[in-house]
């Protein structure tokens, strides 16, 4: 049965949220609804919202939140919150047979899942950050299929025998921020700076470099893929065009604009970026944290200058409008009041065209004021070993994942 204990305490949360209790990047967006939740009967709930919410369904019913999962109720009861944590049990094609946090877990087939039976009895996964070290155990045979191999290790992967390198559409997306553009004292608040940057990045080649040409070039922060997600071409790559920018910005020789965090593992990307920038006069030092350090100096505005991003959780352009472009986001460093108040203005219009018209006219003027510097689509290298007969990716849309209950092994 649906943890509506759960969902009501979600509910609260959005009003005073708790650290952890709701992707904070979401809190705006959650909060200018509410709403009852009745029990039905026991396999219907019924919400009754006090306002217009558009996004109810993105917010409750995707992988944008896990807010509203399907768990047994009396398990929970049992075990409580921590006790599920260590051995949780769900309606999925695999129970868990033993968890090592931040190491291994290791899964065993569900004969009596509804769907059907799966192919692959036992799966193990494993945690491996050193990519070299990933790409070497695929070679081996040691596992059969990896995640997330910058450009030279998947050519290479792609140039050994039996191996194959599938790239599964997503909704990521690559991009460099302006963190402090809203600083009159900072030469990023000069547009025509940022405008050079845009016009400075060779898209195309860093995706050769990066993604083996996999990651389509962009113009918007907002995927290609996603609802309300604005369709034009990315700024042309243009070196004198950024030079004579920076020259009517008063830096005829470029400046040093300090330092430059990547998030990892996207090494690769950060470099090409840092290249062309460096090609026109724009240099920068790179500066590599770990990603959860990234993510932490992110959200607590730490980071400073400019700095390479890649996002891919799912949603639509609301969402993305609102974690990075809505002044309030969790992870804006500023704003603009006319894009907060379209903002304000498509989460409460229930007419799709409308709402439509509205995200992208605020997708427009993100372009127009180069609040960033958007670079490609981002799609997750994965290296597929010489065992699997079927590895199923692509399969399940727009996830990284395989469609585990259908995977083969020759």
């Amino acid at each position: 049965m649906l943890r509506i204990h759960r969902i009501r305490k979600y509910q609260a949360a959005i009003n005073a949220p708790a650290k952890g209790m709701i992707p904070q990047k979401l809190v705006p967006m959650a909060r200018l609804a509410g709403f009852a939740v009745d029990v039905v009967d026991p396999l219907r709930v019924r919400f009754t919202l006090d306002r217009p919410w558009p996004d109810f369904l993105l917010f409750y019913a995707t992988p944008a939140t896990g807010a509203a999962w399907i768990v047994p109720k009396k398990y929970i009861e049992k075990v409580g919150e921590e006790g599920f944590k260590k051995a949780p049990v769900g309606a999925g094609p695999y129970k868990v047979v033993s968890v090592s946090a931040g190491n291994e877990l290791r899964l065993e087939a569900f004969a009596d899942y509804w769907r059907k039976k799966p192919a692959v009895k036992n799966i193990i996964m494993r945690s491996i950050p050193d990519e070299s070290t990933r790409a070497v155990a695929v070679k081996t045979g040691e596992i059969d299929l990896a995640y997330l191999f910058g450009g030279p290790v998947a050519q290479d992967l792609k140039r050994s025998p039996g191996i194959t390198i599938k790239a599964p559409l997503l909704y990521g997306m690559y991009w460099l921020d302006f963190l402090d553009q809203w600083d009159p004292k900072s030469p990023w608040h000069d547009k025509r700076l940022r405008l050079a940057v845009n016009h400075a990045l060779n898209r195309k080649a860093i995706s050769e470099a990066a993604c083996l040409g996999f990651c389509p070039p962009a113009a918007v922060i907002v995927p290609r893929v996603m609802d309300y997600a604005l369709q034009v071409e990315p700024p042309a790559y243009d070196p004198q065009k950024a030079r004579q920018l920076l020259a009517e910005a008063g830096y005829p020789r470029g400046f040093d604009a300090g330092e430059f965090v990547p998030i990892p593992p996207f090494f690769t990307a950060a470099e090409g970026v840092i290249n062309d920038l460096k090609a026109v006069g724009i240099r920068v030092k790179m500066r590599l944290v770990e990603r959860a350090t990234f993510y932490a100096e992110w959200r607590e505005k730490k980071l400073r200058g400019i700095f390479l991003t890649a996002v891919g959780n799912s949603g639509n352009a609301a969402s993305r409008v609102e974690a990075f472009i809505y002044s309030k986001g969790s992870y804006s460093y500023g704003g603009y009041p006319d894009i907060d108040e379209l903002f304000l203005q498509q989460a409460r219009e229930r007419d799709s065209a409308k709402r439509e018209a509205v995200l992208h006219r605020i997708q427009q003027l993100a372009i127009d004021r180069a609040m960033f510097a958007p670079l490609m689509d981002l799609r997750a290298l994965t290296g597929i070993g010489p065992r699997m007969a079927e590895h199923t990716i692509n399969l399940v849309p727009m996830s990284a994942f395989p469609s585990y209950e259908d995977m083969r092994l020759k």
